[in-house]
């Protein structure tokens, strides 16, 4: 079992995350937002990882700490769970659509955090949740899991559905970037080597 947790510890936030990589997609989230864990829910079952995550923040300034630091957090965990990446499919990409909206993430396990991001919501808010911490989410995961990430909304209306699509597609990606290659055992998928 691939398995990894990390705590996280700053005067704005304390994060723990732990999460099996070869999981069944469960998911035990206490964030302090419920959208939030809405959408982090999305990448477990669909990602087919056991993910735990409890975050404490200052939310009574706002939400960005909290979400980055979560991102931060488990691409750290990511990291961990991979290792040396050896036998890894490292490619992963889905497109998942909800009603009106449909989305399309690409991930590859480069060792070069990279986030491209083409998403624009419609409005400002979805509940009580910034939608401006999307970005911030997956900037902090590409950064730490060290992954090129390409994000791209190609329609969508309904700013709930638009985020919604994103998250699930981004747990199918990982999900495949991450699975075992049985052509690969024990190679690094890279001719440098190294990733």
């Amino acid at each position: 079992m691939r398995t990894a947790s990390v705590t996280r510890n700053t005067s704005e936030t304390q994060i723990s995350v732990s999460l099996n990589l070869d999981g069944a997609g469960s998911a035990k989230l206490a964030t302090g937002l419920p959208f939030l864990d809405h959408m982090l829910e999305q990448v477990a079952r669909h990602g087919m990882i056991d993910l735990e995550i409890a975050a404490k923040g200052d939310l009574h300034i706002d939400a960005h700490h909290t979400v980055e630091d979560i991102g931060i957090s488990l691409g750290q965990a990511v990291t961990a769970a991979v290792g040396d990446k050896r036998g890894l499919r490292r490619y992963g990409h889905a497109y998942v659509p909800l009603d009106e909206a449909l989305s399309r993430v690409v991930i590859d396990f480069s060792g070069r955090p990279g986030l491209v991001y083409q998403l624009k919501f419609g409005r400002a808010w979805i509940g009580e949740f910034d939608v401006d911490l999307v970005r911030e989410f997956f900037q902090g995961f590409a950064n730490h899991a060290q992954v090129t990430l390409h994000i791209d909304n190609l329609r969508g209306d309904n700013a709930h559905h638009q985020c919604e699509t994103v998250f699930k597609a981004f747990g199918r990606a990982l999900r495949m970037a991450a699975e075992p290659d049985p052509r690969a055992a024990g190679t690094i998928p890279s001719t440098k080597g190294s990733l």
